[in-house]
């Protein structure tokens, strides 16, 4: 059975000013893993290195200021979640000045939400801290 990691936080700017970390690499990588790699255009390549692991996606569909979609996956041998095999979907919702970010990984083993619940949790606090002007330090060997 597969299941959705759901994670939502407020962040203090206007979408506009979060929507660039979504989809440049110089911008992500400072909230979003060691390295980023990206093409965001539609079927454009996203790769991540978190916690030491890489990531693989694919970009599904981009609409500036109100949300990302691409597909997403670990690209080790024989991990349960492949390259390709989930879908996270970020969305910007204003909220007066500020952002309504909300990050939905869908597809996960059912067994594999709680670990990603918090794994996305630790980064999305980095984009809030980072589009504040604040720099949340290095990515760190453990997010637990």
């Amino acid at each position: 059975m597969s299941t959705d990691a759901v994670k939502e936080i407020v962040v203090k700017a206007p979408p506009a000013k979060v929507f660039p970390y979504l989809v440049d690499p110089d911008l992500m990588v400072q909230w979003l893993g060691s390295e980023v790699s990206l093409s965001p255009v539609l079927g454009g390549e996203l790769r991540v290195r978190c916690q030491g692991h890489p990531g693989v996606g694919e970009f599904v569909e981009i609409v500036t200021n109100e949300k990302v979609i691409f597909t997403f996956g670990w690209d080790e041998p024989g991990h349960p979640i492949p390259p390709g095999s989930t879908q996270v979907e970020i969305s910007l919702t204003p909220e007066g000045e500020h952002t309504l970010v909300r990050l939905t990984h869908r597809g996960l083993p059912e067994d594999a939400v709680a670990d990603h619940n918090s794994g996305w949790g630790f980064y999305l606090d980095r984009l809030e801290k980072v589009v504040g002007g604040i720099d949340p330090g290095p990515e760190g060997p453990s997010h637990k």
